[in-house]
């Protein structure tokens, strides 16, 4: 398979992985999942760019980049999940493979975790398996590109 680039975007709140209720979501740190990703990529013939902010806006820009590129998009949009109908709105202009992944499984939570506001214009969702969801996701991306 020829590389391919994917973004790993994540949203608020991530940067703070290993140090961030370490119960719900782990003590791998944000540089350690971000290099778990680039490893991953590179295992699956895949270019992985790995990108976190805590500013709405900055992830609609970004989103807006993988629509214009047609860059496949894994997306943790952290607490943005349940109510930002702006990252919706973005996320939906990629025509691209889009997979949402949490690290833990919201549907298990609190009830306002349960709805995603973007999970009606994903390719897919993955969640609950830590920072293995990740590496779930782009082996998903992965095989639709080889397919």
């Amino acid at each position: 398979m020829s590389s391919s680039t994917v973004l790993v975007l994540n949203g608020p709140n991530l940067g703070r992985l290993g140090v961030r209720e370490p119960d719900i979501y782990g003590h791998t740190t944000y540089a350690e999942l971000a290099d778990l990703c680039v490893a991953t990529g590179a295992e699956l013939g895949l270019s992985v760019e790995v990108r976190q902010t805590d500013s709405e806006a900055e992830l609609v820009g970004w989103l807006h980049e993988a629509a214009d590129a047609e860059i496949p998009v894994v997306l943790n949009a952290g607490a943005f999940t349940h109510y930002s109908y702006a990252l919706r709105d973005a996320l939906a202009q990629v025509r691209s493979l889009t997979v949402e992944v949490h690290l833990s499984n919201p549907a298990a939570r609190e009830e306002f975790r349960h709805t995603s506001v973007i999970a009606g214009v994903v390719t897919g969702s993955i969640s609950g398996f830590g920072v293995e969801s990740y590496v779930l996701a782009l082996g998903a991306i992965a095989a639709r590109l080889q397919a």
